[in-house]
């Protein structure tokens, strides 16, 4: 496994486990699969649902021996409705009690967009707050105090722009360690990288391939499909491998994590094997000509009518 390595020495895998749309009765049996697999690296959240499950996971694996907490890195999310700074400190405290963790390897801001205390996912725009109200810079600072009470060893964001980065680190003066933001060969944010690359912090990729099974009303018709690219299925039939560990392998030797979501032990395996593939110049060459700029999560979602949220404002493009 290839490793991200932070200021302090920790290390992050470069590929782990993503549990978005891991349902509850399944995702148990997943993680611990995951782990005996050798998965060290697990995504989670707490809008997910099944953080609670994915602890006992975890704790069963710990108690039977067949993994130590310190051999784990284990991300979560500050979900929109507790960005107000006196809500973060509890919002990770019951992370923490759901996944039965003592600390986060990881906490990130889940989206740069907030709604009211009682809201999960707003329906109007009278249920979202502004980020006037609520900034972003209120909510990192709260972050920044839950790294310095240990709850987390590290702190990031996802789905924010350069432009958010700045804002929060320019007003903190603290950079987020870890950016986690969609990327597969049709969104390669080769900008957002190069900042990353450039200011000192980690990437990690979501919809590595695609997200074919995301919710049907975030389905464009006539969508690009990453499994019919030719280039891909080229170089994985050259290279013996399928095109998700080629498209998996690439996000990896390019210098970024990745998230792949499966519940398939044998598909489990195959993504696990993906970080260990090298590829050569000319076909990351051949892979990063691919680029479209094709959001498969457009965030269209957050624009609700009677709200200052829109598609410009929450990519800053």
């Amino acid at each position: 496994m290839k490793y991200l390595k932070f200021s302090n020495n920790d290390q992050m895998p470069a590929l782990g486990l993503g549990t978005w749309k891991s349902a509850k009765g399944e995702v148990y049996q997943v993680v611990r699969k995951a782990i005996e697999i050798g998965y060290r690296h697990f995504d989670c959240a707490f809008i997910y649902g099944n953080e609670h499950e994915i602890g006992q996971a975890i704790s069963d694996a710990i108690q039977n021996g067949e993994i130590k907490r310190k051999e784990l890195w284990i991300t979560s999310k500050l979900w929109n409705n507790r960005h107000k700074k006196e809500y973060i400190q509890t919002a990770v405290e019951n992370t923490l009690t759901d996944l039965k963790l003592e600390y986060l390897d990881l906490y990130l801001i889940h989206w740069p967009v907030a709604h009211k205390y009682d809201v999960s996912y707003p329906q109007n725009g009278n249920e979202l707050l502004s980020l006037d109200e609520v900034s972003l810079t209120e909510t990192w600072s709260g972050m920044i105090s839950l790294k310095n009470l240990g709850l987390s060893k590290h702190i990031g964001v996802s789905n924010f722009s350069i432009k958010k980065i700045n804002q929060i680190t320019t007003d903190t003066g603290v950079l987020p360690e870890v950016l986690q933001l969609e990327a597969h060969p049709f969104l390669q944010q080769k900008p957002l990288l190069d900042f990353a690359t450039e200011k000192g912090f980690f990437l990690t990729g979501f919809c590595p391939l695609g997200s074919a099974d995301r919710p049907a009303n975030r389905i464009s018709a006539g969508e690009p499909k990453l499994f019919d690219n030719q280039t891909i299925i080229d170089i994985a039939k050259d290279k013996g491998f399928s095109p998700a560990q080629i498209m998996l392998a690439w996000a990896v030797n390019r210098g970024t994590s990745v998230i792949p979501k499966s519940v398939n032990p044998q598909r489990l395996k195959e993504n696990l094997e993906a970080a260990e593939i090298e590829l050569s110049g000319n076909e990351m060459a051949r892979i990063n000509a691919l680029d479209l700029h094709y959001r498969y999560i457009k965030g269209d979602f957050w624009c609700l009518e009677g709200s200052d949220y829109t598609l410009a404002k929450l990519w800053d493009e």
